[in-house]
């Protein structure tokens, strides 16, 4: 078959397939727990919930299980770069969240800009480069800032990615996407036969991250089994795994689980098991 005609579920399983690392190229804690480098996921995304339950199970403040769910942010970044985790994506405030306390909102905007420039010394040391998605007009000024320097500062970073997704929503994604599609067609840039699947991710706010635009795993805490409107067209072959934990008290126990639940499962992309085995023999992974 000509490459160019090759259904589009062959094209995204090549995209998701990995070379194998060498054994040694597993963090200890991951060869222990029996996971294999071969099937580590390149890119996760987290839906981070559960920090005002978290909050009032202990008696504390709406703030104070925000403040222990930035903490939990922290690790998994810090977690993520050591396991070699190419790419994370967190989703750290959706437009939907703008329907919370006025009070609320305002905490959230300053723990993640704190937690933008808490973060920003390991990604310069660990070569991660940081992106935040979202809407920039419904931003604080201040946030804004923090995330324009961080961009900035890590722009030449290419060794891992970490996206913050802030004022963000699948569906705007989309329909921002569609929009910018549309201009370029009503400025005859491109006609709208040329739109396809391939030319609409292009354009989606993930698309900075090339072959890692879409996630291999997305994780939710809290035992609420939704994606919440979180890359809604990215997600669209992702494992996804739902966890009770709340989020403040997601760390290295659990993010491990998830990984091996995650290597527990057989990703098909559409295909039937024995062309994707073919597919997957052609391409050197087996």
């Amino acid at each position: 078959m000509d490459p160019s005609q090759q259904p589009a579920t062959l094209e995204l399983a090549h995209h998701c397939i990995r070379p194998r690392m060498a054994d040694d190229d597993l963090p200890e804690a991951l060869v222990q727990a029996g996971l294999r480098p071969e099937l580590m996921p390149r890119h996760v995304a987290f839906v981070m919930d559960g920090n005002r339950r978290w909050a009032q199970a202990r008696g504390l403040s709406t703030a104070e299980g925000h403040a222990a769910g930035a903490q939990a942010l922290n690790k998994i970044v810090d977690l993520s770069s050591s396991w070699r985790i190419r790419v994370i994506t967190l989703f750290a405030f959706s437009q939907e969240n703008f329907k919370r306390p006025e009070e609320e909102v305002n905490c959230v905007m300053e723990l993640i800009e704190q937690a933008i420039r808490d973060n920003l010394d390991l990604c310069v040391r660990e070569g991660i480069r940081m992106h935040v998605i979202g809407d920039p007009s419904r931003r604080p000024a201040s946030l804004q800032e923090a995330a324009r320097e961080a961009e900035e500062m890590t722009k030449n970073n290419s060794r891992y990615h970490c996206i913050v997704a802030t004022c963000y929503s699948g569906q705007w994604d989309i329909v921002q996407a569609c929009r910018e599609l549309a201009t370029k067609a009503q400025d005859k840039l491109i006609s709208p036969e040329d739109i396809d699947e391939r030319m609409l991710a292009g354009h989606l706010a993930t698309s900075v991250l090339g072959e890692f635009t879409c996630p291999d795993l997305v994780i939710r805490t809290s035992g609420e089994l939704r994606l919440s409107n979180f890359l809604l067209w990215q997600s669209a072959y992702s494992e996804l795994y739902f966890t009770n934990t709340l989020w403040p008290d997601f760390g290295e126990d659990e993010f491990i689980k998830a990984l091996k639940d995650f290597q527990s499962r057989e990703r098909r992309f559409g295909q039937r098991k024995s062309s994707q085995t073919v597919f997957e023999s052609v391409a050197g992974v087996v």
